[in-house]
């Protein structure tokens, strides 16, 4: 990224948990483990389903008495109706604030820059009274600011930063192995553990119950992850949603996400899985590569 350059994700909601139940609320559903959120911290997590199946995935940051969470527009409805739907008698407000905040990207680089930075992480801190965190899944893609919409171009001029193609942010999520949209094609398709979440930092595997922990715990205790998640390439050819992808007629994953950004569950510990190699579906050729941040 250049370090003046900022990307407005207008693809991004808002959803706001406050209450004075609003942590154990969010700690009892969650993937991550809450209280490693604070003024100074934010965290990656997900919801799944019982079953441990991926349903939504969101950034957390401590705002104010509550909790903001960053998550894709298209899954925000939703969210907020499931979140509605497990707060039975819970003291817990839950605010949809998409209309009021927006969130933008930039450069790590131009994090640094500010007063008090640290090169981790999640590390959070605050442009007079709106955070910005260093991105908590990979800190090669920047840092995040949650700002009223109604002081962003302000901001962004007093900051130096100047707006930006989002497909160049997009490009480099979809590089480093990060989905950047699309998330509602993933709906109950694979394990969160699959989405490659314990590298994003998105699972805590010593907090206490959480939906879906029973058999994400039991994946990855008996060594049981054997798919995961990778970022594809088109060579040639059209893709298709669900289709499966092969080797020399043997196959190896299937297309998740056909569109501009696209995604595989591969088989990645199959023996006929090679890297360098083109792999084919019914009507394309396409190169698959695992991200470096997955070392096994």
């Amino acid at each position: 990224m250049n370090i003046k350059n900022v990307y407005i994700l207008d693809d991004r909601a808002i959803l706001y948990i406050n209450g004075a139940d609003a942590k154990e609320f969010l700690q009892n559903l969650t993937s991550n483990n809450i209280n490693k959120v604070s003024d100074v911290n934010s965290c990656f997590s997900s919801l799944l389903t019982p079953q441990g199946k991926f349903l939504y995935e969101f950034i957390i940051v401590k705002h104010k008495s509550g909790y903001l969470l960053d998550c894709e527009k298209s899954q925000a409805k939703e969210l907020f109706k499931l979140l509605s739907l497990y707060k039975l008698r819970s003291k817990v407000e839950i605010l949809n604030l998409s209309n009021e905040f927006v969130v933008v990207a930039f450069s790590y680089e131009k994090f640094l820059t500010f007063d008090n930075a640290k090169s981790e992480s999640g590390f959070t801190i605050k442009y007079r009274e709106d955070p910005i965190l260093l991105d908590p899944r990979n800190k090669e893609l920047g840092a995040r600011l949650i700002i009223n919409l109604e002081k962003l171009y302000l901001s962004l001029k007093k900051l130096d930063l100047h707006d930006a193609d989002l497909k160049e942010y997009y490009s480099l999520s979809h590089k480093l192995g990060i989905v950047p949209k699309d998330l509602n094609k993933l709906q109950n398709k694979l394990f969160g553990i699959e989405c490659n979440y314990e590298e994003l930092n998105g699972i805590d595997f010593k907090k206490g119950c959480y939906v879906g922990q029973e058999n994400t715990a039991r994946i990855k205790l008996k060594n049981k992850l054997s798919k995961r998640l990778f970022p594809i390439n088109l060579i040639n050819g059209k893709l298709h949603e669900g289709e499966s992808i092969y080797i020399k007629d043997i196959e190896i994953g299937k297309v998740l996400i056909n569109e501009d950004y696209p995604f595989a569950l591969i088989k990645y510990l199959d023996k006929n899985f090679e890297e360098n190699t083109e792999f084919k579906t019914k009507e394309a050729s396409i190169s698959i590569k695992k991200p470096n941040w997955i070392i096994e």
